[in-house]
């Protein structure tokens, strides 16, 4: 099965954060540090837990800087 990747620009500050909500939420994502200077992440999902991850981005973008790149 392939992952299906999806860059994005985060708060900094918030990487290692973002790491453990993923970690805690078990395969439904990996998070991977492209450039920790400007928070630019990568997250690799199975195609079958999309919406999932999604629904995570969307409320972590309620409380600091989430974009897609």
């Amino acid at each position: 099965m392939q992952s299906v990747l999806k860059e994005y620009m985060v708060d900094k500050t918030k990487i290692g954060f973002i790491r453990f909500i993923f970690e805690a939420y078990e395969g439904i994502a990996v998070v991977t540090t492209l450039e920790a200077g400007t928070g630019h992440i990568r997250l690799a999902m199975p195609p079958d837990r999309q919406e999932e991850v999604n629904m995570v981005t969307q409320a972590l973008k309620k409380d600091f800087y989430f974009e897609p790149r």
